[in-house]
């Protein structure tokens, strides 16, 4: 009996310096893995520091609070309705700009811009207003606008490069040209609502963007008996100081 005792006490000496031997191991291994660890997260938190302040003191990668740009392009107008033909028409468009950049992801730019917008007339207007328009000769509508446009921007990606653009424009009738009319009544309401959208690159001093524009007022200024709404493409280049 007693050497039983005895044979179970060494089994169980052995044991536990075994066990003392592999926890030992253990906790070795772990404080190992995480001075590791430590090491890792210290080379990585210096890495993003380094690299946000080469960002930071990149100019290219950020933007003032306030910019002044200029811009022109093409602008691809018609007007729907059964009064014209559905087709674009070739025009331009000029103006300029303030871009107000809140942060990085959000800033707003109101714009003003002056517009040319023509439009054909199909031989269904002697039918519809045979009491302003001569024959049926196809007659064309030449319109100047100022327009006043509120956008927010939107920067995708890690830069500030590109920019979404959406927002409400409204535009005030200057001028209108009407091939053949037979009336002192203006055929074209003074202002129209709109809005648009699309998509800007913002280099360091130059710009290209483009945007599509749908109006949400009927331009009819004579009667109810046809609905006349805009519809533009635009494209333009610039400067942005």
């Amino acid at each position: 009996m007693l050497i039983y005792v005895n044979l179970i006490s060494i089994i169980s000496r052995k044991m536990f310096f075994k066990y003392q031997n592999n926890l030992e191991f253990v906790i070795s291994k772990i404080k190992s893995m995480m001075k590791t660890l430590v090491l890792s997260l210290l080379l990585t938190a210096l890495c993003l520091n380094a690299y946000s302040q080469k960002r930071k003191k990149d100019p290219s990668e950020t933007e003032s609070l306030f910019r002044l740009g200029f811009k022109g392009g093409v602008n691809l107008n018609k007007i729907e309705g059964k009064s014209f033909k559905d087709e674009f028409n070739y025009n331009y468009a000029l103006g300029g700009f303030i871009q107000i950049n809140l942060t990085r992801k959000f800033g707003l730019q109101p714009e003003i811009n002056f517009v040319q917008t023509t439009a054909e007339q199909t031989n269904d207007i002697t039918v519809v207003y045979d009491d302003l328009f001569f024959g049926g000769d196809q007659k064309k509508a030449k319109l100047d606008y100022l327009k006043f446009a509120g956008l927010l921007n939107i920067d995708i990606g890690p830069s500030q490069r590109v920019k979404l653009q959406l927002g409400p424009q409204w535009g005030m009738l200057l001028n209108e040209n009407v091939d053949s009319v037979n009336s002192s009544h203006d055929v074209f309401k003074k202002g129209e609502f709109s809005v648009l959208g699309g998509i800007m690159l913002q280099l360091p001093l130059f710009h290209i963007g483009t945007r599509y524009e749908i109006g949400l007022t009927d331009l009819n200024g004579i009667d109810n008996q046809d609905k006349w709404r805009s519809q533009a493409w635009q494209f333009f280049v610039g400067i942005t100081l």
